[in-house]
């Protein structure tokens, strides 16, 4: 089993997109979006949710009013400003609280619970281009990372029940948590940019990343005719780094059209620039076969060694 992840150091690169089109090239795949924070693969895809189970992390503190003294000695306690003495009563603002449990251990009354804080909600879906898993965190919730692992697990698991060989995944931008989750153990990432400096900037860092996890990468410079002088100069680091530079593909309206319809750009059209990203879907699964040859080359050469 191979695990392909799409991930871009900014937003706004595209990189969901073609996710979308890889997911529609993609045979025998268990697709997954791990941006919990702000899917939207599911746009596109249009997934039929047939498992949805509730996501716990972390814990809140929450008031008993019945048992509250009102002696404001959480107000006084906390370093968050979570606690209000509103007219009806001191309570607890779920989106200040950190859960440090400092009120929790010191009110003197016990009137302070710490229950479990639901955080979001995680599907397993059926879609036109096979599985999906994905999920969605609530605003201002915390553990993305968490999530994300759990969400690779599922994936995991639905791919070995189902025999699947390929898990596709849409990462979160950036270099975070989530991105910090996405990526261990992953066999292949390809880092979607575009010609801008902030692309470039960003670009690097998540490159930096990868390779401090050992992870093998690819680059697509989207958009690219949009400045070609900045292209070559992603195309040379990426030379220079010793980094597969995988495609440079042109600005096209068709994508705009495409997720107007719902659809990815290679089911909207055949031509332009769907023959460029089915060129660059090949070489990504060319590259992930050799890796796999030199694992089982490694792996007989220690045998007989």
């Amino acid at each position: 089993m191979r695990e392909i992840i799409v991930i871009s150091g900014k937003g706004g690169t595209g990189k969901t997109s073609l996710t979308a089109a890889f997911a529609h090239l993609a045979v025998n795949a268990v697709i997954c979006d791990l941006d919990v924070d702000a899917p939207d693969l599911h746009l596109i895809l249009q997934p039929e949710i047939k498992t949805r189970e509730d996501f716990y992390s972390g814990h809140e503190a929450v008031i008993d009013p019945a048992a509250c003294t009102a002696c404001g000695l959480c107000a006084e306690m906390c370093r968050f400003g979570a606690v209000s003495n509103p007219p009806a009563g001191y309570r607890i603002d779920p989106l200040k609280c950190e859960g440090c449990k400092v009120c929790v251990q010191f009110c003197p009354a016990g009137a302070i619970q710490f229950p479990d804080r639901h955080c979001g909600e995680w599907f397993i879906s059926r879609t036109r281009f096979g599985p999906m898993v994905h999920a969605q965190l609530f605003p201002g919730a915390e553990n993305s990372g968490r999530l994300v692992a759990l969400l690779r697990q599922k994936a995991r698991e639905l791919a070995q029940a189902s025999g699947r060989s390929l898990i596709l995944s849409d990462g979160a931008p950036g270099i975070g948590c989530p991105v910090i989750s996405s990526l261990s153990g992953t066999d292949f990432a390809v880092l979607v940019t575009e010609p801008t400096p902030s692309g470039r900037h960003d670009l690097e860092r998540v490159a930096e990343l990868c390779r401090h996890f050992k992870i093998p990468t690819g680059v697509i410079v989207n958009k690219s005719d949009l400045n070609p002088e900045n292209t070559t100069d992603i195309q040379r680091w990426c030379d220079a780094a010793q980094t597969e530079f995988l495609a440079a593909l042109p600005y096209d309206p068709a994508v705009t059209e495409a997720m107007v319809q719902r659809q990815s750009v290679t089911e909207y059209s055949a031509d332009g620039l769907s023959m460029g990203i089915r060129r660059t879907w090949r070489r990504i699964l060319e590259l992930g076969q050799q890796k796999e040859t030199s694992k089982k080359a490694a792996a007989i050469h220690t045998s007989l060694s």
